[in-house]
């Protein structure tokens, strides 16, 4: 209908193939409206980090995709960019400069805003994650639950309106590991978690999306699809003892 906002994320028949002739993604159609909170989840080689590089233009395959509304082309890029957030599983992957306010900065800096607003956004990201007071210590001396709340106010600081999130609790204690979920589910943003960790996609997900092969198998209310063992079962998301009889 005319006058409802575009979703989030809409993406049809998207297919995309690796140098290597590797079939990746066969067919993906997904459509995700603002402020949902969607877990993808899938057995290792599913194409879930290759889904994820399309939703910011690292990845271009064949099919469309649209963020906001905002078609994937090269004049739309830097726009798309500065809405989709991608939090990588490994904080070093996005953790590069001498002190923390240094890589929380980067992004905005990049955006070319004036250093006052820079001051500002870094600081209030740093606040969100709960790591106000950190700005000059060295990333490489934080411990992994601190790098990765360092990480996600690095995105943070962007002002992103949809965050992608790769295994966010992987490496984490069970205490680091429900801190950060309840941080994560603070956070009023559109989320699409991808994680091999059920629970944790549980926790923060009304909906969820089982990709495998490059093709989504099952899409549905998280907790119908987390009580389809069989569904899970066959796709590679269940451990040896859990298997059904």
């Amino acid at each position: 209908m005319d006058g409802e906002p575009p979703p989030a994320i809409d993406i049809s028949r998207l297919h995309y193939s690796y140098g290597d002739g590797r079939e990746a993604l066969r067919g993906v159609t997904l459509r995700i409206e603002a402020g949902a909170s969607v877990g993808l989840v899938g057995p290792n080689g599913a194409g879930k980090s290759t889904l994820m590089l399309h939703l910011n233009g690292v990845l271009r395959g064949k099919g469309t995709v649209s963020v906001f509304g905002l078609a994937m082309a090269d004049g739309n890029l830097r726009a798309i960019r500065g809405q989709v957030g991608l939090v990588f599983q490994d904080p070093h992957d996005q953790l590069f400069s001498p002190t923390v306010f240094d890589d929380v900065a980067f992004g905005p800096l990049n955006m070319g805003l004036p250093e006052e607003q820079v001051r500002s956004r870094v600081l209030t990201a740093l606040e969100t994650v709960g790591m106000a007071g950190m700005e000059t210590r060295a990333p490489h001396h934080l411990s992994i639950g601190e790098m990765k709340r360092v990480a996600l106010a690095c995105v943070l600081s962007m002002e992103p309106r949809l965050l992608v999130l790769d295994e966010p609790t992987s490496n984490l204690d069970p205490q680091g590991r429900a801190e950060f979920v309840r941080l994560l589910r603070s956070l009023p943003v559109t989320k699409i978690v991808a994680s091999h960790d059920l629970e944790v996609v549980a926790a923060l997900c009304e909906r969820t999306v089982v990709l495998d092969g490059g093709r989504i198998v099952a899409d549905g209310l998280t907790t119908k699809v987390l009580r389809d063992r069989v569904l899970l079962a066959e796709h590679g998301l269940l451990g040896d003892l859990d298997q059904p009889q």
